[in-house]
């Protein structure tokens, strides 16, 4: 991946009162519709063939507070896609003055959970256009069924984001955008990178750590296995894994 400073943009003007309470605080049936749509379009996996998921995070200093917590559900999510097998994760996290890396693609979720819990916080401004284009480089090389984000905050050009977003819809790689914290110009660039590419949007908070977990687990089921995995997770968990699957039907 490239090491270079991503160059920074104004931000949204904030979301007024009216919006802000016309959207709901995580992911709406419309959401999960779209995605559904987009799920519809992919090819199911040839015999044999692994999924490829990109996982990613932002690991700057403001997620101090919150990041054992991430780092759990997180874990639940490599777990999941060790219990359904067939899918390799590329976990890529950004950090301090233009630090953002990438592991190679991994299959097995306990080295995952490991690498996770190795990752310290530390200052610096968001790279999530490199996170997106590290996603179209590899689905362009290699394919990849789906893009995870994970962050509390955009210091980018939204226009330049959007356009990456844009590109990864192109090839059918869904990006699920989850937000820890109530930013405004935050919630309304990764609500626009998730419809653009196909994906959803879901809030971030203590409050909403079961959804999380839910969409966590169902994005990497999907991701392995498509449809069939998804079923399989809903007759266990039910929760985001059965609707999407009501919605499939």
């Amino acid at each position: 991946m490239s090491r270079q400073p991503t160059p920074t943009g104004s931000p949204h003007t904030p979301a007024s009162a009216e919006e802000r309470a016309a959207r709901p605080a995580s992911s709406t049936s419309a959401d999960i519709a779209a995605f559904v749509t987009r799920a519809r379009a992919m090819a199911p996996l040839p015999g044999g063939e692994r999924g490829r998921l990109v996982f990613a995070l932002d690991a700057t200093m403001s997620r101090q507070p919150t990041w054992d917590m991430a780092c759990e559900l997180q874990a639940e999510m490599f777990r999941e896609a060790g219990r359904i097998g067939g899918l390799d994760v590329r976990l890529v996290y950004f950090r301090g003055l233009g630090e953002c890396r990438a592991s190679p693609w991994i299959a097995d979720a306990g080295k995952l959970a490991r690498l996770m819990s190795r990752i310290a916080v530390e200052g610096g401004h968001t790279q999530i256009h490199k996170v997106l284009s590290e996603a179209r480089r590899e689905a362009v090389a290699h394919g990849v069924r789906a893009l995870v984000f994970v962050g509390d905050a955009m210091e980018e050009n939204p226009d330049d984001l959007c356009a990456k977003a844009g590109e990864l819809g192109l090839l059918k790689v869904p990006v699920f955008m989850f937000q820890e914290g109530h930013d405004a110009a935050t919630e309304r660039t990764f609500r626009d990178i998730a419809r653009l590419s196909g994906g959803a949007y879901c809030r971030f908070d203590v409050g909403a750590a079961a959804q999380l977990r839910e969409l966590l687990r169902a994005a990497a089921a999907f991701a392995a296995g498509g449809r069939e995995a998804l079923q399989r997770l809903s007759t266990t968990a039910g929760g985001a894994a059965a609707a999407l699957l009501t919605q499939m039907r």
